[in-house]
């Protein structure tokens, strides 16, 4: 082990490149936790309801052991069982030609895409960072963020058994000033939950109408905890100007609905993951212009 971690600190292109397979790996996991959290998630809140509202004499419905590692997957189409071979990340995809190997349905370009851009954002927090505990923390946002951005596309929700476990670690990081020091990442924390939450009770109290929700105040806030208050303008402006761009571009190629909701919390994932990464090189630059 001491001989693995002495290879990875002499040599950042064999770093990067253990990064970027074990980060495949991850992104293999990550499609399955996109797919089930928010499953589980249902499942319990029916559990909760027959508790709360069932009557005695009802019984509860048995339902099989659904978490991130059983069932086994399977293919949607023909229940065939994926197995070990055909689990690789991305190569199975291509060797199987996108399709699942018994009943020849088409599997979705989208599992190999997470675990391909997984990979690749990991691989571009490493060359970054460099060997360190800022890269370990930045790997495990980067992680988390990945999954909150296709879960919340897939069903409008940003789970809380991501969104706090990301604030809760970007306090502890601060601790050791890995990326802010404490007294900013709890301001951040506090400034990014409320800054969201004063925004929302406006904008209903103005319209009738809920603008966006909960889970897009915690992500600001685990955000917030990541890289500090002083970094937060930064990253509102920038998911304020993606959510619009992209927001347009669907409306115009898509024909989407105006009025029809688009998730906010992917723009705060790829702001928020800008800023970890840029955040001071953009503040920098910003006054530098302003100053000139």
């Amino acid at each position: 082990m001491s001989d693995l971690v002495t290879l990875l600190q002499a040599s950042p292109a064999f770093f990067i490149g253990f990064v970027f397979v074990i980060s495949l790996m991850v992104g293999s996991f990550l499609n399955v936790v996109i797919y089930r959290l928010p499953v589980m998630m249902e499942r319990e809140w029916q559990r909760e309801y027959q508790q709360y509202f069932q009557s005695a004499n009802d019984s509860a419905t048995e339902t099989e052991t659904f978490n991130l590692v059983k069932p086994d997957s399977t293919c949607p189409s023909c229940q065939h069982r994926i197995r070990a071979w055909e689990n690789i990340p991305v190569l199975s995809w291509l060797w199987l030609k996108g399709r699942c190997s018994k009943c020849q349905s088409r599997i979705s370009v989208r599992y190999p895409f997470v675990e391909l851009s997984t990979a690749l954002l990991s691989m571009w927090v490493a060359w970054h960072f460099g060997f360190g505990w800022q890269t370990a923390g930045a790997l495990v946002a980067t992680w988390m963020l990945v999954a909150m951005t296709w879960i919340d596309i897939d069903k409008m929700l940003l789970p809380d058994q991501l969104t706090l476990p990301l604030l809760w670690l970007g306090l502890l990081f601060s601790a050791g000033n890995i990326f802010t020091d404490p007294v900013s990442s709890i301001i951040g924390a506090a400034a990014g939950y409320l800054s969201l939450w004063s925004l929302y009770w406006a904008f209903k109290l103005l319209t009738g109408k809920e603008g966006m929700g909960y889970g897009d105040f915690k992500l600001l806030a685990a955000l917030g905890a990541w890289v500090g208050w002083q970094q937060l303008p930064i990253i509102i402006l920038l998911s304020s100007f993606v959510g619009a761009a992209l927001g347009i571009m669907l409306i115009l190629i898509q024909g989407k609905d105006k009025s029809q909701p688009i998730p906010f919390g992917p723009y705060l994932a790829i702001a928020g993951w800008i800023t970890l990464l840029f955040g001071e090189q953009i503040s920098s630059a910003y006054f530098a212009w302003m100053m000139s």
